[in-house]
């Protein structure tokens, strides 16, 4: 089944705001009916999401103060790929540095696109255990707590209302999957 009926063709494409971090774009496009509309997006260049399993089953998770909304969030630990950084590198970085834990296996669990209205943002998502616990090495100006909870735990504070963040919550669908034996996952070495 051919998507060309919906399918949108850029026009002209125009930078109108870059920033240390965010690139905006607005392009004209033709619409599938011909006419032209505005399409307004943020440009990323994609990130990574790590669910980290201690041996116990237990999970390591982070809280971080996040600026646009003004509050401390429940987070796994993410962070962005830097330019051609293959994304397991990213992963393996990411952990080590927010938590200071190192895998001795990881998988990888798929991509989601958290904001398509909006943004070409792409996270990986990507499973890790075998952990060892080490030193962190938080970025300049990175601020967070690392805590340990159960997959009941996040579970319950996503009911309340309390675990909102999207990636976090796509890894926890993936965990609950992988455990039902629905999702498989093919581990191998770091």
């Amino acid at each position: 089944m051919s998507d060309r009926h919906l399918t949108e063709e850029q026009v002209s494409s125009e930078q109108v705001y870059r920033g240390h971090f965010l690139d905006v774009r607005r392009d004209e496009v033709r619409l599938p009916d011909g006419t032209l509309a505005a399409r307004e997006y943020i440009v990323h260049p994609g990130a990574v999401m790590i669910v980290p399993l201690l041996d116990d089953g237990r999970l390591v998770v982070e809280r971080q103060y996040r600026y646009p909304l003004g509050r401390v969030m429940l987070e796994f630990p993410a962070g962005k790929l830097d330019p051609g950084e293959p994304p397991l590198q990213c992963a393996i970085r990411e952990l080590m540095e927010e938590t200071g834990y190192t895998a001795r296996e990881w998988a990888r669990a798929g991509i989601l696109h958290n904001a398509i209205a909006y943004s070409n943002e792409g996270i990986e998502v990507w499973f890790a255990r075998g952990l060892q616990a080490g030193e962190r090495s938080l970025d300049a100006g990175e601020f967070l707590d690392v805590g340990i909870a159960t997959a009941e735990e996040l579970e319950a504070q996503a009911a309340s209302g309390e675990l909102t963040d999207a990636k976090t919550l796509i890894g926890l669908l993936w965990l609950q999957n992988w455990r039902a034996g629905r999702w498989a996952l093919n581990w191998g070495p770091a």
